[in-house]
């Protein structure tokens, strides 16, 4: 009977694995805690894997902070960066402009004000993530800490991943803003693209705001997420390869002109349906099921569990 509980244990861990290993992986982060403490508390219903980036010196980011990190969830700093417009600026907004003594005393500030971090991602920071020299004080007032940097990618030219090469900083990147525009249909739209992505690359990054129309959006389409799409926190995505690409454009290598003409290739007219994980999983099951060993595997199970009749 023992022999018997280990081998289904290990098919149902194999099976579970596979599973994992195919799915496509989305991380959602909510940015700006520390103002807005309902719909605060609302993010703080939903699963767990949503994570939370909250502002240094907000007047709620302590209570926010510590309830976050009651409940096992992924924390980031929300560190603000000046941007290329002219606008308001949060307390201690890091400057390209600001000495290297001047970042570190900053970032070391705000690590002290949210030691449960362990990560960064900018608040903002147009003029900032696109200023090597800016980044590169960034990326070393970083390095002692051991936190990783999540670039907000406000600007396509940001130096993140190039200030950071020599550090021990990794560095991910957003893939989606869920609500640019505030407006339901509009941000269902960016999550139903944001899942998209995943499935292409394996991976994407949405972030969010506190938001009424983004929590409400969240609290329909998270209970009700695909089959072949898990939801996963920052930090897991931190060895999955970065694409330099920007969100939403596909990549590729472009071939070369061929030196002689060879024989002409038959164009498509129809497009190719996308086939995803949860169709595979279908029909590698159906194939499996029909192998040989599958099917003595299941012989012998059954004659496990039948027991003759009294």
């Amino acid at each position: 009977m023992r022999y018997k509980k280990s081998v289904l244990a290990a098919l149902c861990g194999t099976a579970f694995f596979v599973c994992q290993v195919q799915a496509a992986k989305l991380s959602i982060l909510i940015d700006d805690f520390g103002y807005r403490q309902h719909e605060e508390n609302q993010v703080l219903q939903m699963p767990k894997a949503v994570s939370v980036a909250i502002f240094p010196n907000a007047p709620d980011s302590q209570m926010m902070m510590n309830k976050a990190h009651q409940q096992g969830r992924e924390i980031l700093i929300h560190l603000p960066m000046a941007p290329l417009s002219k606008q308001p600026l949060e307390k201690d907004t890091l400057t390209p402009s600001m000495s290297a003594a001047e970042v570190k005393r900053i970032v070391d500030q705000a690590i002290s004000n949210i030691p449960y971090a362990i990560g960064i991602n900018n608040h903002m920071g147009s003029a900032m993530t696109s200023s090597l020299t800016g980044m590169e004080n960034v990326m070393q007032a970083m390095n002692a800490h051991n936190l990783f940097f999540l670039d907000s990618m406000t600007i396509g030219n940001t130096k993140s991943v190039q200030a950071a090469q020599g550090t021990r900083v990794k560095v991910i990147k957003r893939n989606v803003f869920l609500d640019d525009v505030q407006n339901e249909a509009e941000i269902r739209h960016q999550f139903e693209r944001a899942i998209q992505l995943a499935r292409k690359n394996g991976y994407a990054i949405a972030i969010g705001h506190p938001h009424p129309t983004t929590v409400k959006v969240l609290q329909q389409m998270l209970p009700n997420l695909p089959s072949d799409i898990v939801l996963v926190r920052p930090s897991d995505l931190l060895n999955e390869p970065q694409r330099n690409a920007p969100a939403g454009k596909a990549t590729g290598i472009t071939a070369s002109k061929p030196s002689r003409k060879g024989i002409s290739i038959c164009r498509v007219k129809q497009p190719v349906p996308q086939v995803y994980a949860d169709s595979m999983f279908r029909v590698l099951g159906e194939s499996l099921s029909a192998l040989p060993a599958i099917q003595f595997v299941e012989r012998q199970y059954l004659a496990w569990t039948t027991f003759p009749k009294k």
